[in-house]
Formats: C-alpha cells, structure tokens, sequence
C-alpha cells in the first residue's frame, strides 16, 4: 500500500510539473481557454505546410485537443509524424508549432466531450464533440497538441 501512495505522488508531482510548463506566451494560452475555432494545418510530404483548416478544440492553455476523421488528410499526416501547426488569427497566421499525439484513452476522450459542451451549445445539445464509442469504432481520432518552443 504505501508503494502505490508513493506512485500516486510521484505521478501527481510530474503531472503538475508537466502542466505548468508552457512554451506559448501567456496571452496565446488564455485565449486558447477562450477562443471558439482555431486554425490547423500539418506538414505536407514535400515538406510544405498544408492549408489551414478552421476546427473546434479544447485546451487547458497549455495543451489543445481536436477531433479529426481518421482519414483527414490531417489525420494521415499526424499517424506519419508530421507536427501540427495552429493559428488562433485565421488561416495565415502566425502559427504555433506543436507536436500531435493520437489520444486512444476513452476515458480522456470521455472527459474532452463534456468540456466540448460546456464551449459550445450544439456539443452540449449531443452533437459535434468526441465521443468514446466513436473513437473505439474508429470513425473518430482524437489528437492532443502539445506545443513545441
């Protein structure tokens, strides 16, 4: 018992490190609490940056979350590696980079749809917002951002 104490801390310990660690600046992070749409694009093959697409997310200020098609072209890139590139100013910019992680925690994705509809009305009416079932099955990929410097 008092080893799983110990873990809990030692986890609860990063995880507080980890989420007060920001490479964005401090106005780019309370917008992203605020801001409805954001604008993503990814790396192209050749090496360019694809058009940005406007999209609903979620973000603590530090990380952000977005539901995708798994066959977005988005999508696509993202399981190839490319980072994501996002604007909270339209579709040309600036950009912040940040690194896509494809989110398979249902739990997690539990939680991102309940914040989807506290942000917006029509997630909140059932509609447009991460859902479990739909990720297990596939038809749904949840990615998390986690900012570069």
């Amino acid at each position: 018992m008092p080893t799983t104490v110990a873990l809990v801390l030692v986890s609860a310990l990063l995880l507080a490190t980890a989420r007060s660690a920001s490479a964005l600046p401090a106005d780019v992070q309370s917008a992203l609490r605020t801001q409805k749409e954001i604008y993503v694009a990814t790396r192209r093959a050749d090496g360019s940056r694809s058009t940005a697409a406007p999209i609903w997310f979620w973000s603590d200020g530090r990380v952000l979350y977005f539901s995708t098609s798994p066959d977005s072209h988005k999508a696509k890139r993202i399981r190839k590696g490319s980072p994501v590139f996002f604007s909270l100013q339209g579709k040309d910019g600036p950009f912040f980079e940040g690194t896509a992680e494809i989110v398979t925690d249902l739990e997690l994705v539990g939680r991102l749809g309940d914040e989807y509809s506290h942000k917006y009305w029509i997630a909140w009416m059932g509609l447009f917002r991460p859902r479990p079932g739909r990720v297990a099955d596939g038809k749904t990929m949840v990615v998390r951002v986690t900012p570069t410097e």
